[in-house]
C-alpha cells in the first residue's frame, strides 16, 4: 500500500514537470509527510488541455452516503471490477506527483523501520483515479482521489510487498486521455509502466507521526539513533 508520501516541490515545479497548461489550484505548503485526507496536487486532462488541481486524498465513491468511507489506494488487480473504482477507471484518471513515498519494513523484534523510496531521475507520477462526491445533507462537493498500487518491484520487495504504480512519461498522454474508455487498453498502459533507478534509504521514525512534516524526515537514519517523536 501507499500511506504516506512527499509533495515538497513548488507548484510551478510540478506544472513544468508535467507540462500543464492550466492551473486550477492555489499553491499549497510543501509536505514531507502527506497523509490520507490531506489535499494533494493532481494532474488531469480536460478538452485536450493538461491541468493541475487539488484533490482530497482518499476517494469517496460517488454512491457513498457519507464521507467516512475512503479509499487511499486502489489495487491494480481490481480497479476494473471493484464498484468503488470501476467508473473512475474508465472516465476519471489522474497523475499524482510525488517526490517519493514511505514504506515500513518489519524487523525481527516486531518494530518497523521506515524507508524513503524515490526515483533518482526526478519526481514520480503515480497513476491515480478521482471522482466527485456530493454530501446529501450539506450539498458540499468533494473532489477526491486514490493511488493505484501494484506488487512491489524486486528491488524493494524486502521492504514491503506493494508499492504505488508510477507511470513513465511516455505513458502519461495515453493514461490521461479522457476519450480512452477501453478497459483492456487502459490495463495494458498500466502493465507497460516501469520505474527508473529506484533508490531507498532508512529514515527517522519521526515520519510515524503526521505532526512531523519537515525536511528532517528525509535524513538518512542509523537504526541505533533515537530521535524524539
Amino acid at each position: 500500500m501507499c500511506g504516506r508520501f512527499v509533495q515538497a516541490l513548488e507548484l510551478d515545479d510540478y506544472v513544468n514537470f508535467f507540462g500543464a497548461s492550466l492551473i486550477k489550484t492555489q499553491a499549497m505548503k510543501p509536505s514531507y509527510n502527506v497523509a490520507p485526507t490531506d489535499q494533494v496536487y493532481g494532474v488531469v486532462e480536460h478538452e485536450t488541455q493538461r491541468m493541475i488541481g487539488a484533490f482530497k486524498w482518499g476517494l469517496v465513491p460517488h454512491y457513498s452516503k457519507d464521507r467516512r468511507t475512503i479509499y487511499i489506494n486502489a489495487r491494480l488487480e481490481s480497479i476494473d471490477s471493484k464498484p468503488a473504482f470501476r467508473d473512475s477507471f474508465l472516465r476519471r484518471r489522474c497523475l499524482i506527483p510525488a517526490d517519493g513515498f514511505y514504506e515500513w519494513q518489519r524487523r525481527e523484534n516486531d518494530t518497523k523501520q521506515p524507508y524513503f523510496i524515490s526515483q533518482a531521475t526526478g519526481p514520480m507520477a503515480f497513476a491515480g483515479l478521482w471522482t466527485r462526491w456530493r454530501d446529501p445533507e450539506s450539498d458540499e462537493r468533494l473532489v477526491t482521489c486514490t493511488i493505484i498500487t501494484k506488487p512491489a518491484d524486486q528491488s524493494i520487495e524486502t521492504i514491503h510487498d506493494r508499492m504505488p504504480l508510477a507511470l513513465n512519461k511516455e505513458l502519461w498522454d495515453d493514461w490521461l486521455d479522457e476519450n480512452q474508455r477501453d478497459g483492456d487498453t487502459l490495463l495494458q498502459i498500466l502493465d507497460a509502466a516501469h520505474q527508473d533507478k529506484i533508490q531507498f534509504r532508512p529514515v527517522p521514525p519521526l515520519v510515524n507521526s503526521v505532526r512531523n512534516n519537515g525536511p528532517e524526515l528525509l535524513t538518512l537514519y542509523a537504526p541505533n539513533d533515537t530521535p524524539s517523536v
